[in-house]
């Protein structure tokens, strides 16, 4: 019911749909050089996004498990199975809130944030690669008539 209302608010055309499976396609082209980067560094795809947000943590800040749990957009168990493996791997590491002894927070390790840099600079290189051509993609989708 709500994608026919979408699709007649919009009046897609078959041309809107090119663009629209056209910008995935280079979301996904993007996606899977991020997991092919991961995993030729020796972790998973969502280790990286894990690596990630610990690390764009603000000073004086904390991530904890529902943060990332949160930003993943996965469960808290989940989570908690991931941050396992993380600590097991030296990436990550666990330490008890100095103000709420329920709450656990999650900190880079030296090798996590080495490892992380290292797979940074080439996303960022990628993204100076391909952004030409994923910002043609996002105008063509938002294009009108």
């Amino acid at each position: 019911m709500l994608l026919r209302k979408a699709e007649r608010r919009f009046n897609l055309e078959t041309a809107d749909y090119g663009r629209l499976a056209a910008f995935r396609q280079g979301l996904r082209e993007f996606l899977r050089f991020s997991e092919e980067a991961a995993e030729h560094a020796g972790i998973s795809a969502q280790h990286y996004q894990a690596l990630l947000i610990l690390r764009a943590c603000p000073e004086g800040r904390i991530t904890t498990i529902n943060d990332l749990a949160q930003q993943l957009l996965i469960k808290h168990n989940s989570a908690v199975g991931l941050v396992d493996r993380l600590v097991k791997e030296g990436l990550a590491r666990r330490k008890p809130s100095a103000t709420d002894r329920r709450t656990v927070e999650l900190q880079l390790t030296a090798r996590g944030r080495t490892l992380l840099s290292k797979l940074a600079e080439m996303h960022r290189s990628e993204l100076e690669r391909i952004g030409p051509e994923l910002k043609r993609l996002i105008a063509d989708v938002l294009r009108t008539g």
